[in-house]
């Protein structure tokens, strides 16, 4: 059996999970641990439990220790200098003409590897660059292209909502969304509207997607008859969220009537 322990390096990153090697660790708390990167601080985002692990399967790293005070000024003093290497990256990128574009920089705990997400359209030849990069930093450079919608999660951001980004605040994976689901929410198809910040459809149409669905299923479609208590009318209009019907009288009348008030003309 083997405790082990979720962690992350990001905030809604994804969740790694190390031995705890005997350390008396819970949630929130900070820890060092070894990665294919080196020495790196993370946050424990799932109590330990004991697992069993999988035959033939690697043996899960264990955590270096809890972090002390050193740890974290060491963090923070890599943090600026990710800075200033991102400045330099974004130099280097220019002079060498490069169809790329740097997004974010972030060293390991002792500043020994430097790794930099950038964003292109296509395939990038950027040896060069890391090159230049490695020798005026003087520490191993990796480059790491990423799409759009990660490009939005490192930057960070606000969306249309007034909130911080889904993808920043809380989302550790990027889910398939599809204009479908803005359909079935009746809302306009208009990019504006439908896209985030990264360019591409907007996460949160998928949270309530399935919700719209089965409720629609319980509602007419536009276009049928019904019978409510001012007479006859036609369905002009749904509100799915209060579970209403818009009918048209045949005075001309419009009305809105709960779907429990009515009774559907079945055609003949």
């Amino acid at each position: 059996m083997a405790n082990i322990a979720g962690i992350r390096f990001m905030q809604a990153g994804k969740i790694y999970y190390f031995d705890t090697a005997g350390l008396d660790i819970k949630a929130h708390d900070f820890v060092v641990v070894e990665t294919n990167r080196g020495y790196e601080l993370g946050r424990v985002v799932v109590d330990p439990k004991e697992v069993t692990p999988a035959e033939n399967a690697e043996p899960f790293k264990p955590i270096s220790r809890i972090a002390t005070t050193e740890d974290f000024s060491h963090a923070q003093t890599q943090k600026e200098r990710a800075r200033k290497a991102l400045s330099k990256s974004k130099e280097l990128i220019e002079s060498l003409n490069l169809p790329m574009k740097a997004i974010y920089a972030q060293y390991n705990l002792d500043g020994s590897h430097l790794l930099v997400f950038f964003y292109a359209e296509k395939r990038v030849d950027f040896r060069e660059l890391v090159r230049k990069l490695s020798h005026e930093l003087r520490t191993h450079v990796e480059l790491r292209q990423v799409g759009a919608r990660d490009e939005a999660k490192l930057v960070g951001g606000v969306g249309k909502c007034g909130c911080q980004l889904c993808c920043v605040s809380f989302l550790n994976e990027f889910v398939p969304v599809s204009i479908k689901m803005a359909k079935e929410q009746d809302i306009a198809l208009n990019p504006m509207k439908t896209s985030g910040l990264c360019g591409r459809l907007l996460c949160c149409l998928g949270y309530e997607y399935e919700q719209y669905h089965a409720m629609k299923g319980k509602l007419p479609e536009i276009g049928g008859e019904i019978v409510t208590k001012m007479g006859k009318a036609k369905i002009v209009g749904r509100n799915v969220v209060k579970e209403t019907l818009v009918a048209q009288l045949e005075s001309g009348v419009t009305i809105e009537v709960p779907i429990g008030e009515v009774v559907l003309v079945e055609k003949k």
